[in-house]
């Protein structure tokens, strides 16, 4: 049995979902739980193809609300593990995902989003940013990454392990179906070769020795019967979860300090604003570019100084606004305008973004 995935660095051409399916071997995972649902099929095939070779395990549930709660059970028990979904799937995932907030459990998902409401298309959206960000009935007390191409996908998977061990939060790479699908170059690479430190797993239940005698008490919970004593708990970990946040907030700018106007997006929609920004400053017009990476927590600081400074943010997104309601809660009070190129569910060319900022520079 081969010791490494990957051996240094190595220049490889393929689709996203085999590209989260490598990452993960290299990141540690120790076993996929999962249900297939488009656009995210191959993530499992590519595992099963992949895991036994280097004494991984995969299991195939029921459907997404065992895939979820498998997971967090493999967790519990001191794995590494993940699933992926998307659509309908991520729907079902917010009740165990919600346990996992409850009982900070170091859970990864890996959505690839697809079209909605409901089954909607099975091809492509930026339509689970509200639920992945905020879902299940608590606080959002979770970590997203909003990835826009293959490279990052191979990165912030990696990423996404070490995050969720290291602080205990549930932890996404939020991706979608032109990610899971198309194929594109990138780099893959041992992550030692990097100097990047996996954090090691261990068990919260099963422990060696006598709770109480030998080592504290695990108190895992999600269940509370007196108000005062939940309240006591979530006040604890909202400080965590601020305490974290400026360290794990991550975004992406240029071209801001003079610009009239910033172009913001997330996710492979970024990839064409990145394009069209280039364009329009050849053609000398003032404008800028910011992204943010995570989108729970959001870069609010980052977000603030730039709203600050611009007269107005041109947001674009393939949703009705769901980024662009998270950017109105953390620029609340800056004096700046917030127009919209808003295409729920059909993907954004650079050239129709061109167009809106020529149309709103008149």
């Amino acid at each position: 049995m081969p010791d490494k995935p990957i051996e240094g660095e190595k220049r490889v051409f393929m689709t996203g979902n085999e590209v989260v399916a490598w990452a993960a071997l290299v990141a540690g995972a120790e076993i996929m739980y999962g249900y297939p649902i488009t656009p995210q099929n191959e993530i499992m095939h590519y595992w099963t193809r992949l895991a036994p070779k280097y004494g991984r395990e995969f299991l195939q549930t029921e459907d997404e609300l065992s895939a979820g709660f498998t997971t967090v059970g493999g967790v519990l028990a001191g794995r590494k593990a993940f699933t992926a979904t998307a659509g309908p799937g991520n729907t079902l995932m917010q009740e165990p995902m919600s346990m996992a907030e409850a009982m900070r459990l170091p859970t990864v998902v890996v959505i690839q989003q697809r079209g909605g409401p409901s089954t909607a298309t099975v091809i492509y959206s930026q339509q689970e940013v509200t639920m992945t960000t905020m879902g299940g009935n608590g606080e959002g007390l979770r970590i997203v990454y909003s990835t826009s191409n293959h490279q990052e996908l191979f990165d912030y998977t990696i990423k996404a392990f070490n995050t969720a061990w290291k602080y205990r939060f549930p932890t996404f790479i939020l991706g979608d179906g032109y990610q899971a699908k198309m194929r594109e170059s990138l780099t893959i690479y041992d992550p030692a070769s990097r100097g990047i430190e996996l954090v090691a797993a261990e068990p919260f239940l099963g422990k060696p020795g006598v709770p109480g005698v030998d080592r504290p008490p695990t108190q895992l919970r999600n269940t509370y019967n007196v108000e005062e004593e939940l309240y006591e708990v979530l006040e604890g970990y909202f400080k965590d979860y601020e305490k974290i946040a400026p360290e794990v907030a991550e975004h992406e700018a240029f071209d801001v300090d003079d610009a009239d106007l910033v172009v913001v997006s997330h996710g492979v929609v970024s990839r064409a604003c990145k394009a069209a920004v280039k364009e329009l400053r050849q053609e000398g017009i003032k404008v800028g570019y910011f992204r943010p990476i995570t989108l729970r927590p959001l870069p609010v600081e980052a977000i603030r100084e730039t709203a600050s400074k611009v007269g107005r943010f041109l947001v674009v997104e393939s949703s009705n606004g769901q980024m662009a309601r998270l950017l109105k809660e953390a620029a609340f009070g800056c004096p700046v305008e917030m127009l919209t190129l808003f295409k729920p569910g059909v993907g954004i060319t650079a050239e129709e973004v061109v167009s809106r900022v020529k149309e709103i520079a008149g």
